[in-house]
């Protein structure tokens, strides 16, 4: 039986891939479940992407930023340019950008040795100096909704009422994680951050993950990706997410704060930030955490289990990180002290 397109299943339409000098195409392949084709060419492979919310002018600066990045040396792979030198196309009402094919695989951040870790700490702060060259950051006030301690509590208080009465293995290390959460949060409800503060704010990439990194078989960063979430943000609030991101374990060990303090010297070396507002970004995030249960409302709330795998890992890291919050603040900070 003939299986039935859907606008995310039906092929770029055949006209489309001629704009391009990619000379006779051999494969056209969907990857993953967006809107991307795996190319395969006489010319090389290369990935299709299709745009259906992201506009044209996004899309072009995007272009513009990655180019400029790509130009510097930083292993990003820019658009590749149709025929008429464009970057973004458009065919039935769709847009498209075609970009070579990222080779490489992808490693955790705990597998890196620290000296991987010192360098992968560098890149992030070349691309960060090297945004700061195209759209230089600017201090200014901050304002962000802030967990409160009340709020969060009562959200405990309805995820408690909604436990089941015989539940399984999840539910009680549920129960047990959210009575431990419930004394933290009466007990430090003083620590909350401050509701606006001043922050250095550039362009960042958004989203610096070990999934949006590929290693050459040298060990080095063969290919940064994922620039979609390219957006204007406290830069030191992204180096802190990435490093909890990239060096946490999935479980009461916490952070591997050798490998953290390892990162941030590379980071500092390329691109020196205030002490100060790394804390209060260490701080926050911390905090955030501490106040966050959305696997735990999905589950319960909602009924949806798909959140589950990240509840266990995300709730070992609070009870961790909690008692060595000042440790942590200190390490973070250490580099940048010396640096500045």
């Amino acid at each position: 039986m003939p299986t039935t397109e859907t606008p995310e299943t039906a092929p770029p339409p055949a006209r489309l891939l001629r704009r391009w000098d990619l000379g006779e195409v051999s494969a056209c392949v969907p990857v993953g479940e967006g809107r991307s084709r795996r190319i395969d060419a006489s010319a090389g492979r290369f990935l299709l992407r299709e745009y259906t919310t992201t506009t044209r002018r996004e899309l072009l600066f995007r272009h513009s930023v990655l180019a400029a990045l790509a130009a510097a040396g930083l292993p990003v792979h820019p658009a590749a340019p149709a025929r008429d030198g464009r970057t973004v196309l458009q065919s039935e009402g769709r847009r498209y950008a075609l970009f070579p094919w990222a080779e490489g695989r992808r490693l955790g951040g705990l597998e890196l040795s620290l000296t991987q870790c010192h360098r992968l700490g560098g890149l992030l702060g070349r691309v960060h100096a090297e945004l700061d060259a195209l759209t230089p950051p600017v201090q200014q006030s901050l304002l962000v909704p802030t967990p409160h301690a009340a709020e969060a509590v009562a959200t405990i208080d309805g995820l408690l009422a909604a436990l089941p009465a015989d539940g399984d293995d999840f539910d009680a290390l549920a129960e047990r994680r959210l009575r431990e959460r419930r004394a933290l949060l009466v007990e430090l409800s003083d620590h909350q951050p401050p509701e606006a503060e001043i922050m250095a704010m550039g362009h960042v990439h958004g989203d610096f993950h070990d999934r949006n990194l590929l290693y050459g078989w040298s060990g080095s960063v063969a290919a940064v990706l994922g620039w979609d979430r390219l957006r204007v943000a406290p830069l030191a609030g992204e180096l802190v997410q990435a490093a909890i991101s990239l060096f946490g374990h999935p479980d009461e060990r916490g952070l591997d704060l050798d490998r953290v303090a390892a990162f941030l010297g590379g980071h500092a070396e390329e691109l020196p930030l205030d002490p100060g507002q790394i804390c209060s970004a260490v701080h926050r995030l911390w905090w955030e955490r501490l106040c966050d249960f959305r696997p735990l409302r999905r589950r319960y709330l909602d009924h949806d289990r798909s959140s589950d795998h990240l509840f266990p890992g995300a709730a070992a890291l609070v009870e961790w990180w909690t008692p060595r919050l000042d440790l942590t603040l200190d390490v973070f900070a250490r580099p940048y002290s010396s640096a500045s």
